[in-house]
């Protein structure tokens, strides 16, 4: 279509600081093709996050630099058609992993903190976000003096299966990584969800959340520090929650 039949928007410079779909301009009454051949390919990018699998064995190979042991966990829910049709299998461990868990080495518990890696709704921002972040992450961590426990991956997972993890190895605090529900503008958004003394049953108000973990949104030096800020938080203060308020960075 002629550049000449399309009528911009008055807010088309806004476009340049935001990926969201304003200005899209008009053609008649109708929004220009462009845009809607745009919208068909960011619904498509979604739909494949939702249906996306974790690279584990690729994943594996990258934590591996981080010389901490991994533990390969899976929820109740057998594939990914079940995870999305009973979301409460999701929250919950297999047998299988319990028993993993709970036969677990006596110098894996009771550390300051656990990180869980789950698919959640878009595998495809652990697969692409995991290494550089945890590289950011995990020397901040060290370096503030914390003890680690093994990274934790599951598969079929959601946030309240890392609760299971955090309880039986008996971390104080559960830093849960997992993919967000994919949007039309951002398909590989990852979230960071801090509870302290995690057990089952724990609910969400009783955690803090990092959102939209990304190049294009919060990038990962950032996120990192942001963190390790909640989780030094969480162990002064002993709770996560909305107990727990973000005061970095403000003025005294």
């Amino acid at each position: 279509m002629s550049q000449e039949l399309i009528q911009q928007d008055p807010w088309a410079s806004l476009k340049a600081f935001t990926t969201a779909r304003i200005a899209l301009g008009r053609t008649g009454t109708a929004i220009p093709l462009r845009e809607v051949l745009n919208f068909r390919l960011a619904h498509a990018h979604a739909r494949d996050a939702v249906y996306s699998a974790l690279a584990v064995n690729a994943l594996q190979e990258q934590l591996h630099s981080f010389y901490l042991p991994v533990l390969l966990l899976h929820s109740k829910a057998a594939d990914r058609y079940e995870y999305l049709q009973r979301p409460d299998k999701g929250r919950q461990l297999d047998a299988e992993s319990i028993t993993a868990l709970r036969a677990a080495d006596e110098a894996f518990l009771q550390k300051d903190v656990v990180i869980i890696l789950a698919d959640g709704l878009s595998a495809t921002a652990m697969n692409v976000h995991t290494q550089p972040l945890l590289e950011v992450l995990i020397p901040l961590l060290k370096g503030a003096g914390l003890s680690l426990a093994p990274i934790c991956m599951v598969q079929q997972g959601r946030v309240a299966s890392g609760d299971e993890v955090g309880d039986i190895l008996q971390a104080k605090v559960t830093l849960m990584l997992i993919g967000e529900r994919p949007g039309l503008s951002a398909a590989d958004s990852m979230g960071a969800y801090i509870t302290y003394g995690a057990k089952p049953g724990t609910t969400d108000e009783a955690r803090n959340c990092i959102s939209n973990i990304r190049q294009e949104g919060l990038q990962y030096e950032a996120a990192g520090r942001k963190i390790l800020y909640l989780i030094q938080e969480a162990l002064r203060l002993r709770l996560t929650g909305v107990g727990l308020k973000d005061n970095a960075g403000l003025l005294e």
